[in-house]
C-alpha cells in the first residue's frame, strides 16, 4: 500500500507540487517562444513529453552500462536521438505545427527538464518509477504550455485552438500574442497556480 502511495506521489509531483513551468520554472525558452496559441503549446508539450518518456526509459535501462565520466554526453545523445524522431514525424505528418514550432523542436535536446530528469531521476531509479516520473513531469509540462497558450490566444485573438468566438471587429489585447504578453501571462498564471496549489495541499 505504501509503495502504491509513493508511486502515485511520484506521478503527481510533476503535475502539481513540482510542475516544471509554474513551480520549477524550467524550459522557459519553448514556454515563452511557442505559446502564442493553445495548439502550439499543446504540440510542443506533447513533443517534449514523448522525448522525456523515451529518454527516461532508455537511461533507466542502460544506466549501469554508461561510465560516469561520459554520463552527461551519453544522455544528450539519447535525448537527441528521440528529438530527431519527433522532428521527422512532425515534418512528415503535421507540417503546419512543424513550421510553427521551428527552431524550438531541435532545442528540446537542451531542455533542462529532460536532461535534469535523466540525471536526477532515471539514472538512479528503476524502469517503472522512471516511466511514472516522465509521465508526471511531461503531463505537467503539457498542461502548463497548453494553459499558457490558451490564455494568450483567448486574450490576444479571441479564439481557442483556432476557433473564433468573438466578432472579427471586437477589441482584443493583441499584446498577449506578442513576446511581452508571454511574460505577463506566465507571471499571472504562475501566481494563480501556486495560490491554488498552496490552498489545496
Amino acid at each position: 500500500m505504501a509503495d502504491k502511495l509513493n508511486q502515485t506521489q511520484n506521478f503527481l509531483k510533476g503535475i502539481i507540487k513540482e510542475n516544471p513551468i509554474f513551480v520549477m520554472l524550467l524550459g522557459m525558452c519553448p514556454t515563452l517562444g511557442v505559446t502564442s496559441s493553445a495548439f502550439n503549446g499543446f504540440g510542443m508539450g506533447v513533443a517534449t513529453l514523448f522525448v522525456l518518456l523515451m529518454s527516461n526509459i532508455v537511461v533507466s535501462l542502460v544506466k549501469s552500462q554508461i561510465p560516469s565520466k561520459v554520463r552527461i554526453p551519453a544522455f544528450i545523445i539519447i535525448i537527441a536521438s528521440f528529438v530527431t524522431i519527433v522532428e521527422m514525424v512532425l515534418e512528415a505528418f503535421v507540417p503546419f505545427l512543424y513550421e510553427q514550432l521551428g527552431i524550438f523542436i531541435p532545442l528540446i535536446v537542451v531542455n533542462c527538464l529532460i536532461l535534469g530528469r535523466a540525471e536526477a531521476f532515471a539514472s538512479k531509479n528503476n524502469l517503472f518509477s522512471s516511466i511514472l516520473d516522465a509521465l508526471g513531469m511531461g503531463l505537467g509540462f503539457v498542461l502548463a504550455l497548453t494553459v499558457l497558450g490558451a490564455t494568450r490566444e483567448i486574450l490576444g485573438s479571441g479564439s481557442l485552438f483556432g476557433m473564433k468566438f468573438v466578432p472579427e471587429n471586437a477589441n482584443t489585447f493583441i499584446l498577449f500574442i506578442l513576446p511581452p504578453g508571454a511574460f505577463i501571462a506566465l507571471a499571472y498564471l504562475t501566481v494563480l497556480f501556486n495560490k491554488i496549489t498552496i490552498k489545496t495541499t
